[in-house]
């Protein structure tokens, strides 16, 4: 079965898109090893948390993170070691492992957060007016629910 080619401007579209995305996480990166020593990865594994009240099933933190799977495995280790974070079997149901936010991970985030929420702001929001950030989130949000797996 064969597929119409997208349109000049879809590819165009993707490309800015991709662009933009590679720019604007090299840019953040780059900020918040320089203020924390974390890597963006490492602060988008444990601000999920954060955001989760705490702790996850590692499946769970796999669908939200940036990290591939086998990234992801290998980062729980590094942040684990770092004593960021901790594994547990899951015991509602014994399959599965749970990942919990130390209270030292705790703190990482809440001294890394100002810096992301900042960078954010400088590098993406201020550049774009209401309506246009109100049109990426709704054509992006139809992007998102269409490739949500996990």
């Amino acid at each position: 079965m064969s597929r119409e080619l997208p349109a000049r401007r879809g590819v165009d579209a993707w490309s800015t898109f991709l662009r933009a995305h590679a720019t604007l996480v090299r840019q953040l990166e780059r900020e918040i090893a320089e203020a924390t020593g974390l890597t963006l990865g490492d602060f988008d594994v444990i601000a999920q948390l954060a955001g989760a009240g705490g702790r996850l099933r590692m499946t769970e933190l796999a669908a939200r993170a940036y990290s591939s799977r086998s990234g992801l495995t290998r980062r729980i280790d590094k942040l684990e070691h770092e004593g960021l974070v901790r594994r547990a079997g899951a015991t509602e149901d014994g399959r599965g492992v749970l990942v919990h936010l130390t209270e030292r991970g705790l703190k990482r985030v809440e001294e890394t957060a100002p810096v992301h929420l900042r960078g954010v702001a400088r590098h993406f929001v201020e550049r774009l007016d209401d309506g246009e950030l109100e049109l990426l989130e709704r054509a992006l949000g139809k992007v998102v629910v269409d490739c949500e797996f996990g």
